[in-house]
């Protein structure tokens, strides 16, 4: 089975990005679609990464943490 098949899994990082593997369809706040590059991504959940949706790693120095 390739990447593009699998079922999209989320998966939260503790302290940090969700990690999101498999077939998915990211989009901007206004629809348009965002090309993934990799087959696994990490998307922000503190808010502070300059590449949203995307995490920077801007959680680690901000001290973000989570309960999951």
């Amino acid at each position: 089975m390739s990447a593009a098949d699998r079922e999209a899994t989320i998966t939260p990082y503790p302290d940090g990005p969700l990690l999101v593997r498999g077939a998915v369809e990211l989009r901007t706040a206004d629809g348009e679609p965002i090309e993934p590059r990799r087959r696994t991504v990490a998307l922000c959940r503190c808010g502070l990464s300059t590449i949203k949706p995307f995490c920077d790693g801007t959680h680690k120095a901000a001290g973000f943490r989570t309960d999951v």
